[in-house]
């Protein structure tokens, strides 16, 4: 899944379905009684050009597809949508919409033609509470999700659409991002204006597990690895995109392991391998490729070892994890 945007405006930003690839959610600007407001849309690519279509490369250049419009998530009268997040796993006909203070579950119905709203929350509170981000766990059979607004991060069940914890100050300033570690139960990243990215147990939310503090500026975006946790992507104004080894919070923190008794004689150990430390957290590589502000980085769903960063000025830019610590990983 790629969720790349550009540029300060939100309504730029694509969310693809994990259900499908050929479906994705696209945030434009729609004007409502004297008000421009931020909508959702569900699109579809024709066919033709999914990967694996039978299309030549002379073709694709030469013919320009039409997308496919399937319903609105008509949020009107909810506010501007900051985020769509899609239920991880499923058939991709569930959905939550972020709208102003209001957290809404839509199921999509009729081969994805029509949006209906299933259930709704709303933030309460003093002041104008608005979302800023929203991930839905891979976990618990679906049912949890967290939201972010100003410094604070919220888990939701949705089946209840009730606040099952809330992380009253997780950063300093603005929270931007989250992401659920997708191997790990319980398990949030999330990073904000404050340079930092932080690494939290939902069941213990009184100090964050883990706190990395490289960026020098706002860190507008976290990833994990969808394969191997341990790896962890960030993106930030101050234009560098950091891939960092976060081990010691993975669900493998100390690899793969191997009981003594499972050795045979020519496997014996050797003592210092016996004693070997396990690997401790670190910055594998800082990128600075870009002339601007990272807004977006995110994996590939095909290769693990692949993933992209997307800067204001337009720059789209591609990397692999190094080699040295992908056959680290894998051996």
């Amino acid at each position: 899944m790629l969720s790349l945007f550009a540029g300060r405006s939100l309504a730029a930003r694509v969310f693809v379905c994990g259900a499908s690839d050929s479906i994705f959610c696209h945030l434009k600007k729609l004007a409502s009684d004297s008000k421009v407001l931020t909508c959702a849309a569900v699109w579809r690519m024709p066919e033709d050009s999914e990967p694996g279509g039978h299309e030549s490369p002379d073709d694709s250049a030469s013919t320009a597809h039409t997308l496919e419009l399937l319903c609105h998530l008509d949020n009107t009268a909810h506010g501007s949508t900051a985020c769509v997040t899609w239920e991880p796993t499923g058939d991709g006909k569930r959905v939550i919409s972020l709208a102003d203070n209001h957290i809404l579950l839509w199921d999509l119905q009729e081969s994805s033609r029509q949006a209906v709203l299933a259930s709704s929350a709303s933030l309460e509170g003093k002041g104008q509470l608005k979302f800023t981000s929203g991930r839905w766990s891979p976990h618990h059979n679906c049912t949890q999700v967290a939201t972010a607004n100003d410094t604070a991060v919220r888990g939701w069940d949705t089946r209840s659409m009730s606040q099952t914890y809330c992380i009253e100050n997780a950063h300093g300033q603005l929270v931007r991002d989250l992401d659920f570690n997708p191997n790990k139960q319980y398990y949030l990243a999330s990073c904000g204006d404050d340079c930092k990215v932080k690494f939290w147990d939902t069941r213990h939310v009184a100090e964050p597990v883990k706190t990395l503090e490289e960026h020098s500026h706002w860190v507008w975006n976290v990833r994990y690895n969808h394969s191997h946790d341990q790896l962890v992507l960030t993106g930030s104004s101050d234009s560098r995109v950091i891939l960092s080894n976060m081990v010691s919070i993975s669900s493998e923190p100390f690899g793969h392991l191997v009981d003594d008794d499972d050795l045979s004689d020519q496997e014996e150990r050797r003592p210092e391998e016996k004693s070997q430390e396990p690997p401790q957290d670190s910055v594998i590589a800082t990128y600075e490729e870009h002339e601007d502000s990272v807004y977006a980085a995110e994996w590939s769903s095909a290769d693990p070892w692949l993933f992209a960063s997307l800067s204001y000025d337009g720059r789209l830019v591609i990397n692999r994890v190094p080699r040295a610590l992908k056959y680290h990983i894998l051996l």
